[in-house]
């Protein structure tokens, strides 16, 4: 049965993505911010380090966005409002988006250090979302479409903007890589990168959404590095080596579900 905590749950997650929109079209720009290629001094322009995506892998924020928008209708329709697993799911998303927001505004202000907790606390919400999402299942195919594809979207593209937020920081702040030469270290980092898309893939037992966007991170790093500077033929071979592993890893463990 409808309760007024749910109406409350529901509000609160329509104002959080308004928030996260409105920060979106500042991130961009379009509202007379600074992009974020060119806010805090560059540090995440696709050409700062390694691990940057090219600029072109930025776009799939557009469809991340457009998803988040749906869930936030979807999960105010008045037969939503009870559903448990929006009543699960609600408070934790209206946080990753807010999150979002604040990361934004944190890169806006030249505030790079503030970012890397901010992130890091986002790609943990968005992990505890992931798994509300695999213990509470959806009620049909519109719920799984409007629910888990742009929840698993986002969660993947957040494990690649963690990676990338972080070596920005250590490359700004003049990180020496203890001895190791900066190769060695984006390396080390796509590996790990393609462990947790392998991880995300037995976890969640061939769930799609978040292999797509991580290995599309994954391949714009390789093009980055392969076409762009600066310039790393071992980063890019491995950074699309780890985009292959992570989207086989959840087409082996789907075909696995479905088999049995």
């Amino acid at each position: 049965m409808r309760q007024p905590a749910d109406v409350l749950r529901q509000i609160v997650v329509i104002s959080s993505a308004v928030f996260a929109v409105i920060g979106s079209f500042v991130g961009s720009g379009a509202a007379g911010g600074t992009p974020i290629q060119d806010a805090a001094g560059g540090a995440l322009a696709a050409d700062a380090t390694l691990i940057a995506p090219a600029t072109p892998a930025f776009s799939v924020w557009s469809v991340i966005y457009l998803g988040l928008l749906a869930y936030a209708v979807w999960q105010a329709l008045p037969g939503q409002s009870a559903a448990e697993r929006h009543r699960r799911l609600g408070y934790w998303v209206a946080a990753s988006l807010v999150l979002n927001g604040l990361w934004i505004l944190s890169i806006q202000f030249d505030l790079l250090p503030l970012s890397v907790p901010i992130i890091v606390v986002l790609l943990a919400v968005l992990i505890q979302c992931f798994r509300q999402c695999l213990q509470y299942r959806p009620a049909g195919t519109l719920d799984a479409a409007l629910t888990d594809v742009p929840l698993g979207l986002y969660l993947g593209w957040v494990c690649v903007a963690t990676a990338a937020n972080i070596t920005a920081w250590l490359v700004a702040i003049g990180f020496d890589g203890w001895g190791l030469a900066p190769e060695a270290w984006a390396v080390v980092v796509l590996v790990v990168a393609a462990a947790a898309g392998v991880v995300i893939a037995i976890v969640g037992r061939g769930r799609l959404a978040p292999a797509i966007t991580l290995a599309w991170g994954l391949v714009w790093v390789g093009v980055g590095r392969l076409a762009g500077e600066p310039a790393s033929m071992v980063t890019g071979v491995t950074a699309l080596v780890a985009a292959v592993v992570v989207l086989g890893a959840a087409a082996l463990f789907r075909l696995r579900r479905a088999s049995s």
